[in-house]
């Protein structure tokens, strides 16, 4: 029997400043969005056009992007 993942990954809509979306974590009830420092707290809800991304995409999302490995791993 598999655990649960802790934490759950979701993708924002693109826009002009984000054309591939944002990527947002929600661990537990926090909702959290990477930024290339790190991720940054932002609330408890989650964007209604949010999709859910499993964590390979999400890791994949993050090498598309050029983000830092430690960066992504630090939730």
């Amino acid at each position: 029997m598999t655990r649960p993942e802790s934490v759950h990954y979701l993708r924002t809509e693109p826009t002009m400043a984000f054309p591939e979306g944002r990527l947002l974590a929600r661990k537990q009830r926090q909702l959290y969005v990477l930024a290339p420092d790190g991720w940054t707290r932002l609330g408890a809800d989650r964007p209604i056009d949010a999709k859910p991304l499993t964590r390979q995409e999400a890791e994949d999302w993050c090498e598309r992007e050029g983000l830092d490995w430690q960066a992504f791993e630090q939730l």
